[in-house]
């Protein structure tokens, strides 16, 4: 388990930009999605400005994000990405198994990626993870390259800083049918 205060704001633009575009949709009648906080546990305070200065998160969290989108349930993480190649070890096993586990239920799991670099979204498929993952099980890489990412799911801002991630989840569920059917 890490400490709280090492992980500084990696991510904090993300999220950001995620929870906009959750009251966004929301607003819409689009999603209803929720931010998953982390439970912690503070080892020290700073009492005098009333705030955790040292903590160790309590237990391992699943997904950042968790809700329904037109009747269909939904979860995901978002994670940023300075290089072209995306360490497997962002993501943990407790994770992969919660998304398929969710899956199996009947609901959509994915993984947003924002490449930092590049300026560029990514909606990662909890299939397309699988077979990084698998891949990694059985001593292959222990990453993905941006190069390896199918480009039909890739996201542009909208508005500036609204992440279309409802347009990739219909795709993805058009590419579902497609392969139920065959």
């Amino acid at each position: 388990m890490g400490t709280w205060n090492s992980r500084g704001l990696r991510g904090s633009t993300l999220e950001e930009m995620v929870n906009r575009t959750n009251e966004w949709y929301q607003e819409k009648g689009l999603a209803l999605m929720q931010k998953i906080p982390t439970p912690i546990t503070p080892v020290r305070m700073d009492k005098e400005h009333r705030q955790i200065t040292l903590a160790y998160f309590d237990q391992r969290s699943t997904v950042d994000y968790i809700g329904a989108v037109q009747g269909i349930p939904v979860c995901f993480d978002a994670k940023e990405c300075v290089a072209d190649t995306f360490p497997l070890q962002n993501i943990h096993g407790h994770q992969i198994r919660f998304m398929e586990a969710f899956e199996r239920q009947e609901g959509i799991a994915f993984i947003l990626i924002y490449y930092s670099a590049k300026k560029r979204l990514y909606y990662l498929r909890f299939r397309e993870l699988l077979s990084f993952w698998e891949r990694a099980q059985s001593g292959g890489r222990k990453s993905f390259r941006y190069e390896e990412l199918d480009p039909r799911f890739f996201l542009t801002f909208e508005r500036g800083c609204y992440i279309p991630y409802l347009d990739a989840l219909n795709r993805d569920l058009e590419l579902r049918d497609m392969l139920d059917k065959e």
